[in-house]
């Protein structure tokens, strides 16, 4: 491998996060009494310096990068990435030991939502809008951002590596000039603006409205305030943030053809979408039903209310919350971590197994029962009206498999390491979903302050894995022993 050019991208993503500590830095500076000014700015001149070296001595030129390559950056940007996102966290101190930093770090750049922070309101704005950014830019992808951003050439190989292959599957029917990546990058910025301008409108304060509106696209569900999304006691903001939640869980692709391309007729034809949309209204009735029948709520309408945000928030990941959901009945329990375990669509800012996944692997089961029943009919399978390769079939068969297994390893770790059962399983579950919540000590309204430093970099650990969709990291080590 060409482990100058390597260092050349990972170098770029590196001023990517300059870029962001120094916008976070302006806002500390223009609000009266920011702590956390200096943190950030001291926090962007050192990131910026390291990622400009690679620039200065490493000369591009028209090499072009192979997979293994894209590979590496891909995973070397995230890891940089998360490494030096936690030094205004540092810089600043307070509740922020090494651990903690580096937690809060990693949870924001995947996208996660889990955090050490006790009193988040405590924080100065600027160090806030940066715990923000790093969500919304970890949402999109840092190299896919970078490389729409600054990179012509190497664009594609770069979002292969970041992007899963079922992830790219494109909704464009014909029209190949403009590539996955590209949607993405647009929608997610178009969903970023809608949804601040009508939060604004249900007369949500504009530093408020911007960082829910952040959060809500990236499927992370980090807030302002310590309560989250209950905080505000608005309903209007609740079935606005709901929306946004179910739309950045939907694929980019198919949102920027329905609503930017105007082609309104892909929304039938995605068989995701609507398997997708049919699972979230089935789980938030459920749930109704059952905060109704355990007489917690005496209007059915406040028990779609909240049933409808939470079932929205944890099926896309995101992690909002209005209510504690680690006093709801044990079947509206079940029905959430369900959710957090399959989540949104394959191509959206969601985390999790993917309903695209699940769906894939259904249907090759169901082709091998008939296949053993009556071994001369022949059964394709088909999603979304394509049909599906043996490849593809294994892939979402092997992707199941290692997601599950990390899960229970993870899961085993917490509780050999202390944690009672619920907390110990469903914290595993949220830290590689990238889910954010649980249950038990890591609930709606609870946090990861109180894991000892080993389960926090175990935490941690699983998040990357979760958000790099597991294989990129087994490919880095397998070039490395290559």
């Amino acid at each position: 491998m060409n482990w100058k050019i390597i260092t050349w991208y990972v170098g770029v993503a590196l001023l990517l996060v300059s870029a962001l500590m120094t916008v976070s830095g302006i806002i500390a500076f223009v609000t009266p009494g920011d702590e956390s000014r200096f943190p950030l700015l001291i926090s962007a001149f050192l990131t910026g310096t390291l990622g400009l070296f690679p620039l200065i001595f490493v000369r591009r030129g028209r090499y072009r990068i192979n997979f293994r390559e894209g590979n590496s950056i891909v995973v070397g940007a995230w890891l940089l990435g998360c490494l030096f996102g936690m030094l205004p966290y540092l810089f600043y101190g307070g509740e922020f030991s090494p651990i903690n930093a580096l937690f809060e770090s990693v949870s924001g750049f995947t996208t996660t939502g889990a955090s050490i922070l006790e009193d988040i309101e405590a924080l100065p704005r600027g160090l806030q809008f940066w715990r923000i950014s790093t969500a919304w830019v970890g949402g999109v992808g840092i190299v896919t951002l970078f490389s729409m951003l600054t990179v012509k050439g190497d664009k594609g190989t770069l979002s292969e590596a970041e992007i899963s292959s079922v992830a790219r599957e494109s909704f464009a029917a014909g029209d190949k000039r403009e590539s996955f990546a590209n949607r993405m990058l647009v929608t997610y910025v178009a969903l970023t603006i809608v949804s601040f301008l009508a939060l604004r409108l249900t007369g949500m304060e504009w530093f408020d409205a911007a960082t829910n509106a952040m959060s809500a696209c990236s499927t992370c569900g980090f807030c302002t305030r310590n309560t989250s999304i209950a905080f505000y006691a608005n309903p209007a903001a609740e079935v606005i943030l709901t929306v946004t939640m179910l739309a950045a869980g939907i694929h980019f692709g198919l949102i920027f053809l329905i609503f930017l391309k105007g082609r309104p007729r892909y929304f039938w034809r995605s068989e995701t979408l609507k398997v997708f949309l049919a699972l979230v209204g089935m789980a938030t009735l459920i749930v109704t039903a059952d905060l109704m029948a355990s007489g917690g709520y005496d209007s059915l309408g406040a028990a779609l209310r909240d049933a409808s945000f939470q079932v929205a928030s944890i099926s896309t990941t995101t992690g909002f919350a209005t209510q504690d959901t680690t006093l709801w009945p044990p079947l509206s329990m079940a029905i959430l971590i369900l959710c957090s375990l399959f989540c949104g669509c394959s191509g959206s800012t969601s985390g999790g197994i993917k309903i695209d996944r699940a769906i894939l692997a259904a249907k090759g089961i169901h082709r091998k029962v008939v296949r053993t029943t009556n071994p001369h009919r022949v059964k394709l399978v088909r999603v979304d009206g394509r049909i599906c390769s043996e490849e593809q079939i294994g892939d979402a068969y092997s992707y199941i498999f290692c997601y599950l297994f990390l899960l229970v390893l993870f899961a085993a770790v917490n509780i050999a390491l202390g944690e009672d059962f619920i907390t110990g399983v469903t914290a595993s579950v949220a830290c590689i979903g990238n889910v954010g919540p649980g249950f038990g000590d890591v609930g709606s309204m609870s946090n990861f302050a109180h894991f000892p430093a080993i389960l926090k970099a175990t935490g941690l650990i699983e998040m990357l894995i979760g958000r790099l969709e597991i294989f990129p990291i087994l490919y880095l080590f397998q070039s490395v022993r290559a």
